[in-house]
Parts: C-alpha cells; structure tokens; sequence
C-alpha cells in the first residue's frame, strides 16, 4: 500500500550554509508579508471606493462591482499570489535572485493555506476552533522555515543531501533507511521542509512509500486510558509511567525566564541587546529538549501498541475544553498547572500517531464517542454512577462490589467495545478502519441517506452516547 512518510534529520551545517539556510527562510517569511499587505491593500481599497460610490447615490452592489472593477482581483489562491509576486518582484526585491524561487513559493503557499482555512473556518468547512484572520511574521518570533517541492535536491548519499541555491550539506545521523528505500524503489520524495529548532537545523523529506501489507497481531484488543497520573493505563493491567517531561525542566525554564525579563528585548525603537538573545536560546533549548524527549516517549508507545494488539480502542477527549481556563481568580492558578499538567501527556499526538501506526502495522483503531462514560461504568455488570468525582481514583461498584482502579476499570470498559461486537465479520487487515456494532452500521445508512446537504448541518450526523466512530470521523483531536 502507499502511504506518505516524513524522515527527518538533523542538519550540520557549517557556517556558509547556516547564513544561506536563514536567508532562505527569511525570504519565506518576505514572501508572506509581502502578499498578506497586498491582500489587505486591496480589500482596504474597495471599502473605501465602495462607500464613495454609495455616498453618490449607487447601489451596494453596483458599488462593490466598481470597486471591485477600479481595485482589481484580490490573490487569494496561490497561482494568484504567484502572478503578483512575478510581476512585482523587480520592484519590490530586487535581490530575489540571490535565493531560490521555491523559498519565495512556501511563503506564498503558507498564505493561501492561511488565508484558506480562515474562509473554511467562517464557513464551516473546518472543524475544531475558529481561524483568526493571518498575522505578519515577525522577524525575531516568526518559525524560521521554507519548503522546497522543486529543483535539484535530495539525498546525495548516506550522510549529505542537496538543497537548492545552498548545495550540499552534512547531516549529523545518517539517513541510509531513506537512502535504501529510494535505491530499491519503494519511496519517492515529494518534497522537503527545512526548520530550524533552537537553533539546530532539520529537514524533513516527504516522501510516497510502499509499505508491505502485514499480518494482523497476534495480541488481544487493549483499551487505552490517557491520563495525568499514568501516560497511559493498558486493559491488560499495564501502567504506563508518565515520565513529567516537563515538570522536571520547570524550575530551569521559570529562572531563565525571569533572567530574560531583565534584558533588554524588542520593542521601543532599539535592537534587543545580546544578553537578551544569549537567553532566550538557552531558554529554546529547554523547550526542544521537553518537546524531544516527550515525542521520544510517545512514538515508542504508539509503535508498540499497533505492532502487538489487533485492535487498539481510545477515547476522542475533548482536549481543548479540559485545558480551558477556570473561571474565578481562586481557581485559575490550580486550573493551570492541571492544564499544564495535560498537555505535557500530549493525549492528541497520541492517538493521531495510533491513526496512522495502526495502518502500517495491521492492527485496527477504534474511537469511542465522546461521551461514553468509560469511568462511571462497572467493568464487570456495565451499571453505570450518575456521578463520580475526580477526586476518586478507586471505583467502588454499588451493585456488584466490585473495587479496582479508576483508570484500569475504564481501560476495560473500553476494551469491551471490542469484544461486543464478535459477531460482526472481522475488519480487513490493514485498513486502520474501526469496528463498528451491526445495529451501529445500521444507523449509519440511515443518517447518511438523511444527512442535510448544507456544510453548516454536520452536527446533525452526529453518534449517541455508547456508539463507536471512524477515525475518520473522530478527527478532531487536538
């Protein structure tokens, strides 16, 4: 099967490539500033024409189509951005020429991508929460990076690739599993995105793999529970240890940051000072560090959940409302650190790394709906509390006296979405789809055949409480 892949390297560049690299990105982020004051000149420009011809006594839509008629076409999409910046560019910079074109084209296509999803969001095409209109990329705060889809790069070999107008640079690990793919003909890279991390360099190669279509695991089916106090709590009585990242890098981070409040940053007309630069990569490398080690941890256990159970079952946690801020000044500062606290598990890589992991690997992945009370239900007779604190990490069963871990009874709950449905023929292998009871395929005919055709009616479709969804459809993780 083909599937996109990403290979990442660190890059070791000496001090010519690193001034190109930065200047390649530089030119990204001129590119976007460039088209974003274009787009707002534009529409400024038609609401003033457009108030004028009111004020002379036109019609609102004879307004705006002369307004529209004086100022010309607004770019939007990339092609249109593109034809601008060709025909502008001599004016605007005319140092183009020293950087690649493809630096100048991700700017471009990271506003038409901003520009998109804003549209999208008002619209309701996109899910999750609402896009603020796109911003300017400042200098010393923006993500340095650029894309590159075209022209001569790759991978020379086993410890160098070639990016354009920079030439070759060194990699400090080696990308031989990318190199042997290419070689064998099993991947083709599509394209490359270079970043910089407190100040280390990456590329990611982009890549179209064909993957081997792999048995499925011989394990049973595991009920996932993300928590704060373990990572993650297995069906099968496995408590994964939540190692608290950053909790252990907190003090370090609060002295740093205290330090760099004292130096002289941006702002009032005058460069920052360089002690003032001097700590703030030094408070960076504490932020890459936590952000290494906890997708360290979480990739590890993501490749061995797909790799030994058929099927995995997860929650579809509604991470952005558990990490809102707490109303009343009492309780934000708890609120906080318990926000803080959730984030640092990072439950929404989690599962969007079990989506794809369960696909390559032959296993299966099911989301349970959001409001299915995994905690509240007795894993031995399903009777269900109508309240449970937070506070209570054992459950105690009123009815059959059944006492186990909070945790642990959930994780079984939801193992046993699994095993209610024997009776369903088994998912093909590979696929990632879900598994799905009868009576719930049922109802999805039904509300697909009645589903309302307007893009703002989606919560119409919506699964009752106790139902499983598709991954697909449980996307919204954050």
């Amino acid at each position: 099967m083909l599937v996109h892949q990403a290979f990442r390297f660190e890059l070791d560049p000496n001090d010519r490539s690193r001034s190109a690299l930065a200047r390649q990105a530089g030119a990204a982020r001129y590119a976007f500033n460039w088209g974003l004051a274009v787009v707002q000149d534009r529409l400024d420009v038609r609401r003033v024409l457009t108030a004028l011809a009111v004020r002379q006594g036109a019609s609102a839509a004879e307004a705006k189509a002369w307004a529209a008629g004086v100022a010309g076409p607004i770019p939007w999409s990339l092609p249109a951005l593109r034809r601008e910046w060709n025909q502008a560019k001599y004016q605007v910079a005319p140092w183009w020429a020293e950087n690649s074109k493809e630096a100048y084209n991700a700017g471009l296509d990271s506003l038409a991508r901003a520009l998109k999803g804003f549209f999208d969001s008002r619209s309701g095409a996109r899910r999750g929460g609402r896009v603020g209109w796109p911003n300017r990329k400042r200098r010393h705060r923006a993500r340095r990076s650029f894309r590159v889809t075209t022209g001569s790069f790759g991978v020379i070999d086993g410890r160098h690739i070639r990016l354009p107008k920079i030439g070759v640079i060194r990699t400090k690990e080696p990308t031989a599993t990318l190199v042997a793919r290419l070689e064998a003909g099993t991947a083709r890279v599509l394209s490359v995105t270079v970043s910089e991390q407190a100040g280390r360099w990456y590329a990611s190669f982009t890549c179209q793999v064909e993957r081997q279509q792999t048995a499925v695991p011989s394990g049973p089916p595991a009920g996932v529970d993300v928590g704060v106090k373990h990572l993650a709590v297995l069906s099968t009585g496995e408590q994964v240890p939540n190692p608290k990242h950053l909790l252990k890098w907190q003090r370090r981070q609060s002295c740093l940051q205290a330090e760099l409040s004292r130096r002289r940053g941006p702002g009032q007309g005058k460069p920052p000072s360089k002690r003032w630069r001097r700590t703030r990569q030094r408070l960076a490398r504490t932020h890459r560090k936590v952000a290494a080690a906890r997708s360290d941890g979480i990739r590890k256990l993501t490749t061995r959940l797909a790799r030994t159970h058929s099927v995995v079952v997860v929650e579809d946690l509604n991470v952005t409302g558990m990490t809102a801020t707490a109303k009343g000044s009492g309780r934000r500062r708890a609120k906080a650190g318990l926000n803080r606290a959730i984030l640092d598990t990072a439950p929404g890589e989690l599962r969007r790394q079990l989506a794809y992991k369960t696909t390559w690997y032959g296993s299966a992945l099911v989301v349970a709906d959001r409001w299915y009370p995994s905690s509240k239900t007795c894993s031995r007779c399903k009777t269900v509390k109508p309240k449970l604190s937070l506070s209570e990490r054992t459950y105690r069963c009123d009815i059959c006296g059944l006492v186990i871990d909070r945790d642990n009874n959930a994780a079984l709950n939801l193992a046993s979405l699994v095993q209610a449905t024997t009776q369903v023929p088994p998912v093909e292998a590979g696929t990632g789809r879900d598994i799905i009871p009868a009576y719930a395929q049922e109802e999805e005919r039904y509300m697909a055949t009645a589903r309302c055709s307007s893009a703002n009616c989606e919560d119409s479709t919506g699964h009752a409480p106790g139902q499983t969804a598709t991954a697909a459809e449980q996307s919204t993780a954050a």
